[in-house]
């Protein structure tokens, strides 16, 4: 049975696990397995490198090119591009492990086992990561089991929720974070792939993000920008995405903590059921936040959200929020309205204790 985990599981394992031991994580492309490694080794001020390699078609890529030693008289090996020369620890991330040639995977043997190719060893303390595509729609190898022993193997699978909260925290345009909140199947295909034939576009999470890099600098969405966004995610998605712009849009968790009074009207006309969705989006964008960017503002921003609640009798929905602070799902975001907002800390602890 495999071995599932998501984002915040992930990073517990990169903290646990021993730099001797490796790592081979498998799940499909556009998950954001190497952006989420990079960005957490380069946040430790390790070096990161990368190696495609399904890209190489010789196993001098990784090894080197053969000269000889003019004092000894005996063939070495000069060290490639990427070999580490300062004697400092690296992370070396093998990615597309399954789409190498089998001679690379031979290479790739002696990497694993002793650290060291071609008789030259890596700095210690380095350590070693290997990405795996899976599914049907790859061309790929397969592994040998001897192979795959040296590694330590887990299916990364990030949660949807995981993917709104980094987006919402990363500033992606509101309304491709609202349409995957509200069609969590759109994110990485998993509605479309039945019946592909393999050569439709279909959306993935680094798609998603080049389509918030489009509708950030466009004003209005035409027929035009509707074949750009098609082109990157696939008709049938770009089609409901832009369908999604025509129906009642929730506000943002941003333009609540931005400007509260601003989107008030709108927020007095809603239901239960979009309070609710409006409550969950404020855990999850507050989540990832740090404590600068939770400026006076957006703390009075927050409490004039709560006050509102209250005054308006939207029981269940304060009542919904209440619950959210009280289980603990988003910790940091509770971390934040205990610090920096305690007045809404006091409203939430006496509505649970009224209850």
């Amino acid at each position: 049975m495999a071995v599932c985990i998501h984002t915040k599981e992930l990073y517990a394992l990169l903290e646990a696990m021993p730099a001797s031991q490796n790592i081979m994580l498998v799940g499909r492309h556009g998950i954001g397995k190497s952006q989420i490694l990079g960005d957490y080794f380069r946040g430790k001020g390790q070096k990161v490198v990368s190696l495609f390699l399904g890209q190489m078609s010789d196993p001098g890529d990784l090894i080197g090119i053969p000269h000889k030693n003019e004092k000894t008289g005996k063939t070495e090996f000069m060290p490639p591009y990427w070999f580490p020369l300062d004697n400092e620890p690296i992370v070396l991330f093998l990615d597309e492990l399954n789409r190498a040639r089998p001679e690379i995977l031979q290479t790739i043997m002696d990497l694993a086992l002793n650290r060291q190719l071609a008789g030259r060893a890596l700095p210690a303390g380095s350590r070693i990561i290997s990405a795996v595509n899976e599914g049907d729609e790859y061309q790929l190898t397969d592994l040998d089991p001897a192979l795959v022993s040296r590694f330590n193997v887990y299916y990364f699978t990030p949660s949807v929720d995981e993917w709104v909260a980094w987006a919402q925290g990363k500033g992606l345009d509101n309304r491709v974070v609202t349409f995957i909140d509200r069609h969590p199947d759109f994110l990485d295909g998993d509605m479309l792939r039945m019946g592909d034939s393999g050569l439709e576009k279909l959306p993935d999470r680094r798609a998603w993000e080049r389509v918030s890099d489009i509708l950030l600098r466009i004003t209005r969405a035409d027929d035009t920008t509707r074949k750009i966004v098609a082109g990157i995610v696939g008709v049938k998605a770009a089609a409901r995405l832009f369908e999604s712009f025509s129906e009642n849009r929730v506000v943002s968790a941003q333009e609540v903590l931005d400007g509260f009074e601003d989107v008030k009207e709108q927020a007095s006309h809603y239901r239960v059921a979009e309070l609710a969705f409006l409550n969950e989006s404020l855990f999850r964008f507050l989540e990832p936040m740090g404590e600068k960017d939770f400026s006076a503002t957006r703390s009075a921003n927050l409490l004039a959200y709560g006050k509102w609640l209250q005054e308006k009798g939207y029981r269940e929905a304060l009542a919904q929020f209440c619950n959210m602070f009280e289980s603990a799902q988003y910790p940091h975001a509770n971390l934040l309205i205990l610090q920096q907002c305690p007045d809404l800390y006091a409203l939430i602890s006496q509505f649970i204790i009224n209850l």
